[in-house]
């Protein structure tokens, strides 16, 4: 076991080492196959429904096709809750194929999505998300949620007070949903998570209350949706 000290505590959590480099690869390579194969999935299967639909009674379509959507809805917020899935890139591409008459379930897939992974963050063992940085060799980032686990909210905000420039530190916690909200639409975010990734690690902190970060979520998804609505897909080529 490797040892790092607390700067703050001066306790020293102990971190089991990260595995040899050919099984962290591969662990990550089946969990990235896996999102894959669900997309595909999720594709094929709409194909196979659509043409269903097609040969079916014209009484029988309309029920059908309102399933196939709502199946849809929470597919396509099952994907945004993934870590490092494109979500705002796939909306974007959704709203530019459907325009305004998809925004609406766009929006409310986006939202639904973001609060799961936010949900799945407040009960998610931190063991779990450590398993998975120490398959990508973060040990920093191990070292801090080990010490992040066994404290409430307040102390895993003064915990994460102590890591952040001093000249930042206030700012960035006070101001910590207008951060996320940022986050949330900022494009290419993917790099850093994508918008279930940001939401499971803000579940995870427990610095984020639930209300809160509804109001957050439900406020920065609106505006390109609501653009999409009022001016029509032309505002996002």
């Amino acid at each position: 076991m490797t040892k790092i000290p607390d700067r703050e505590t001066g306790q020293a959590p102990a971190v089991p080492p990260p595995p040899p480099l050919r099984i962290a690869v591969l662990r990550t390579l089946l969990r990235i196959a896996a999102i894959v194969a669900l997309a595909v999935a999720i594709h094929q299967a709409t194909d196979w429904l659509m043409d269903q639909i097609v040969t079916m009674p014209i009484e029988y379509r309309g029920p059908a096709t309102i399933l196939l959507v709502g199946a849809l809805l929470w597919c396509y917020a099952l994907l945004l809750a993934i870590p490092f899935v494109p979500g705002v890139e796939i909306g974007l591409a959704v709203l530019m194929a459907y325009g305004a008459a998809g925004a609406p379930f766009v929006y409310l897939a986006t939202c639904l999505g973001l609060l799961l992974a936010y949900c799945v963050g407040r009960f998610l063992p931190v063991a779990s998300l450590i398993a998975v940085f120490r398959d990508l060799h973060m040990r920093r980032a191990c070292e801090l949620l080990s010490r992040m686990e066994p404290l409430d909210g307040p102390a895993r905000l003064a915990l994460l007070r102590g890591h952040l420039p001093e000249r930042l530190a206030p700012a960035a916690l006070k101001w910590r949903y207008l951060a996320l909200a940022l986050l949330i639409n900022l494009p290419g975010n993917a790099v850093i998570g994508g918008g279930g990734g940001i939401l499971l690690m803000a579940g995870l902190s427990r610095i984020f209350l639930f209300r809160s970060v509804v109001l957050t979520i439900v406020l920065a998804v609106a505006p390109v949706p609501l653009a999409v609505i009022i001016f029509g897909a032309g505002i996002i080529d």
